[in-house]
């Protein structure tokens, strides 16, 4: 099973209608009103290549659609209760005729302790998310080979008979947080995982391109930098 991060944007909050209100309140213990809660909106991920020649099938993004119901809004990726900041009360996958995207409908109470973060949102300075999920199956657009489970000889970007190379993420099992940060997890969207996945090592093919010494520099880099950004831990 691979952990990712993945950035994604905020938009502007929903109207609280009452059928909104019904949904934010199965995740509260007393009812709230409308005046009591601001709502915002995230576009998490899509069915388009990202920066890390990546992209989620239609059906993982259904999944997620599934599984975020209910998390936890942090900040910067701090596992604490003091870093809860809002909650994920329903989601769904929006066709926009160019791509699918998965869209989280977030809420939080209108306290003292969250006027400053609600302007934030509201100004455009806390804009940027990322987005924390866990898929086992991740399959190369060249051979097909899942890299959850063994690893191909083919490199994500690299260009292989004029088409370059990247994985389908399927299957996802987990979708364990989202949390507003001052940038995007990194430029490459911070991915939490081994170099390629941690499957079992495939023999290489005739006239396969090895990885150079600087691409296993740089992700040999990530991940130290990730495992740094969750204090050791290497379960996370």
């Amino acid at each position: 099973m691979s952990h990712l991060l993945k950035a994604a944007l905020t938009r502007k909050g929903n109207e609280l209608n009452e059928e909104e209100m019904s949904l934010i309140n199965r995740q509260t213990l007393r009812d709230l009103q409308p005046d009591e809660v601001f709502a915002f909106r995230l576009e998490a991920c899509d069915d388009q290549l990202d920066r890390d020649y990546e992209r989620f099938s239609l059906s993982a993004l259904e999944q997620m659609a599934k599984l975020f119901v209910g998390q936890p809004v942090l900040m910067d990726h701090q596992w604490s209760a003091g870093s809860q900041t809002a909650r994920v009360y329903a989601a769904d996958v929006e066709d926009t005729g160019e791509k699918k995207r998965l869209i989280l409908h977030c809420y939080m109470p209108k306290t003292q302790k969250s006027e400053d973060t609600i302007q934030a949102i509201e100004g455009g300075i806390l804009r940027e998310c990322s987005v924390g999920v866990a898929v086992s199956r991740a399959i190369c657009s060249v051979c097909g080979t899942d890299n959850c489970k063994a690893i191909c000889p083919h490199i994500r970007g690299r260009e292989y008979d004029g088409k370059a190379c990247h994985f389908v993420l399927d299957e996802v099992e987990d979708a364990y947080e989202v949390s507003m940060v001052a940038v995007p997890a990194q430029p490459e969207a911070g991915v939490i995982k081994s170099k390629r996945y941690g499957g079992s090592e495939q023999p290489e093919p005739p006239g396969a391109v090895p990885p150079t010494e600087d691409e296993l520099s740089l992700a040999k880099a990530r991940m130290e930098l990730e495992y740094k950004r969750y204090g050791g831990n290497e379960d996370v």
